[in-house]
């Protein structure tokens, strides 16, 4: 087994050497003199037990196999190795030993070594966590293909879904790849990975750093940084490199596709590839499935076709399972429904701060909401529609803006004026938002109570039929994103609202309280909005403020955070979704994110034939959430709380002031002038002079 780096980085050595230390203050058994098959092995630890002392450290090693990534960032470094440097880390009876016992007569650490070790050990697990899920991928793409497992497949082709070079290859083309692909590292920038003019061997993707497209006689024409590719045009064309790669930086990692495997997949496609044909042009495209009906027929998977023959397809298809099904076997029937345009009451406020209220479709234009502003008040003056925000920033509407109401942000109000009148504008005095905090009002609900009441509401914004109409453009629809307009003000709310009831009360207690049981509910936006809110520089300078959080909560905020890392597209999000049983509200920015990836690395249509794949992976990806159970979610939550306060009787009742909650979450007073919360920040804890 070759480390992928000769001298170990400086932050993985004190890693490496903080765990090893708290392992000898609270298990030194682990580490000892071993004997197997008559051969004694110094100061080495079991890889079982490894795994085993680390899992039981911190809630954010979520898994056996994450603890295995763990300890392999150590292993490929060299700061852990195997007793015979042959193999990477396995949860199994394997000996391991750490570096500062490789020589003999190592001194045990001191008192002080000790307890130091001990105040780092929770951040160090926190940076093993971070990158523990990168290093458990290199390792399985540094096994042979014939080695891999079917999870090793599994954490392969979810990587490869992320990259944007894949983005246009069908999903069965990627599982092929995620066989094959293979892991190469080079540790010195300057390094040639081939010349120009050589033949070409290899398909690269950049996993990590960058390298440099040179060409004789032209110098560096580019650069290709992390997820770009580059060697696959000399594989298609059967042609001499075009050009020369040289790394750009040390530490390169790439993931290679050799050309055999790359022209077997080719050819693999291919003949799994059945086209039907109407008047010479493809109207449907289907790709053989490794998987067999319940009756030992092959199944197709559409990849592409035009509507009306992919519609065809599906309803043979369904008639056959109809045809084959057991009596009394339940039949499933597709409705198509067509959404309401519902109208709202909407206020709009004049120049001199009175109001007159309007009823107008959701998807209502700023032309429509001005001309019933006009008859509501009787005015044939020329009046233009202003959004102004609670700085006092104004925004005129363009008349053909739609779902003006939805685009507000949190404390923003609609003005409708002259327009000579638009420099006398002034915000109201609710805009300021509240003056005092909410903790009387607080304290009298429980934080499931809130997290459920929260929960409820953001899945009833939550729309994957919107979300689609954000991605593909809702002018292709004819319909409005109002609800996903409002959950993302939502979000900003929430995370305002956390700001707000800090700054005005001088307490974190509750929305630490608040994190811990968002998880419980599996509502990840709200999650992050908490999160994000307790990062807002108008929090975190509060030192005095952070001293009184209880030790408990400090950690589970630490953890909580280290999962808003973005390193390596969001992994340790991604992560932490993969062991969440649907349904959950996901973090829709990065949601959001997603599906414009999605969207724009894949065509829509194929030869005027519509890519049906891609529509499939909008469906498997985001969009296939089960029904919200509200009745399960309250029953999980009286469980919840007859577990852990069966002592108290009253408390046993999550909704016994449900309405009181429920009133309390969807009116969210927050202030939302940044500059206006940094004020109240210093005047909580002044400025240190």
């Amino acid at each position: 087994w070759i480390p992928l780096c000769i001298i170990p980085s400086e932050k993985l050595q004190r890693a490496g050497k903080v765990l090893r230390n708290a392992i000898l203050s609270r298990a030194p058994h682990m580490i000892r003199d071993r004997k197997y098959h008559l051969k004694t092995y110094r100061q080495c630890c079991v890889g079982t037990e490894l795994v085993d002392w680390l899992v039981l450290q911190s809630a954010c090693v979520l898994t056996r196999s994450h603890a295995v990534g763990m300890w392999q960032a150590l292993l490929e470094e060299g700061v852990l190795n195997h007793v015979d440097q042959e193999l990477g880390f396995q949860d199994k009876y394997l000996f391991y030993r750490f570096l500062d016992d490789e020589e003999e007569d190592t001194p045990l650490p001191s008192e002080e070594e000790k307890r130091e070790s001990e105040e780092e050990l929770p951040e160090t697990i926190l940076f093993l966590a971070q990158i523990g899920p990168d290093a458990l991928l290199r390792m399985i793409l540094r096994k042979s293909p014939g080695q891999r497992t079917g999870d090793d497949l599994e954490i392969i082709y979810d990587e490869l879904l992320h990259i944007k070079a894949l983005a246009h290859l069908s999903n069965t083309v990627k599982r092929e790849l995620a066989s094959v692909v293979i892991f190469e590292s080079h540790a010195k920038a300057g390094t040639v990975l081939f010349n120009q003019g050589e033949e070409g061997t290899s398909w690269y993707i950049i996993q990590k750093g960058s390298v440099n497209v040179v060409i004789y006689g032209k110098g560096v024409v580019c650069t290709l940084h992390e997820g770009d590719d580059f060697g696959k045009l000399a594989l298609v064309t059967d042609s001499p490199r075009a050009a020369s790669i040289v790394l750009r930086e040390d530490n390169c990692h790439f993931l290679r596709v050799d050309k055999e495997d790359f022209n077997r997949i080719l050819r693999d496609v291919e003949a799994n590839t059945v086209r039907l044909k109407e008047h010479e042009q493809a109207v449907l495209v289907l790709e053989k499935s490794p998987r067999t009906t319940s009756l030992g027929t092959i199944k197709y998977t559409v990849i592409s076709g035009t509507p009306e023959k992919i519609l065809e397809h599906f309803l043979e298809a369904m008639r056959m399972d109809i045809h084959h099904s057991e009596p009394g076997e339940q039949k499933r029937c597709i409705n198509v429904y067509h959404l309401r345009v519902c109208p709202v009451l909407l206020k709009v406020y004049c120049s001199d701060h009175t109001y007159t209220t309007i009823r107008v479709a959701v998807a209502a234009t700023g032309r429509e909401v001005i001309s019933a502003v006009a008859d509501k008040l009787g005015t044939t003056d020329e009046l233009v529609l202003v959004h102004l925000s609670s700085a006092g920033e104004k925004l005129i509407l363009k008349p053909n803006d739609v779902s003006v109401f939805s685009t507000l942000n949190i404390n923003g109000r609609l003005f409708a004026c002259p327009r000579e009148q638009l420099s006398s504008l002034t915000t109201l005095a609710d805009q300021e938002g509240p003056s005092a905090g909410s903790m009387s009002t607080f304290e009298l609900m429980s934080s499931k109570d809130l997290a459920y009441q929260m929960t409820m509401f953001d899945w009833e914004l939550f729309s994957c039929h919107e979300l689609l109409y954000h991605t593909f453009g809702r002018q292709s629809f004819r319909r409005t994103t109002a609800n996903l307009d409002l959950f993302l003000r939502r979000f900003n709310q929430v995370q305002l609202w956390v700001v707000t009831e800090v700054c005005l009360c001088g307490q974190l207690i509750e929305p630490a309280a608040g994190l811990h049981t968002s998880t419980y509910f599996k509502n990840l936006n709200s999650f992050f909005a908490i999160i994000m809110g307790m990062s807002n520089p108008a929090v975190s300078r509060l030192s005095q403020t952070w001293e009184k959080l209880p030790t408990k909560f400090k950690k589970f905020y630490a953890e909580f955070e280290s999962m808003m890392d973005p390193s390596r597209n969001h992994r340790s999000y991604r992560l932490t979704v993969t062991k969440l049983e649907p349904p959950i509200i996901p973090f829709m920015p990065l949601l959001l994110k997603d599906m414009t990836f999605t969207h724009e690395g894949n065509k829509t249509f194929i030869d005027s034939m519509v890519n049906f794949e891609k529509m499939d992976i909008f469906y498997l990806s985001y969009c296939s959430s089960l029904k919200f159970d509200e009745l399960k979610c309250l029953l999980s939550s009286s469980a919840y709380y007859s577990q852990h306060n069966s002592a108290n009787p009253d408390i046993c009742q999550p909704n016994k002031n449900q309405a009181e909650v429920r009133g309390y979450v969807r009116k969210l007073c927050v202030v939302d002038n940044q500059r206006a919360l940094t004020q109240l920040s210093y005047r909580l804890e002044p400025r240190r002079t």
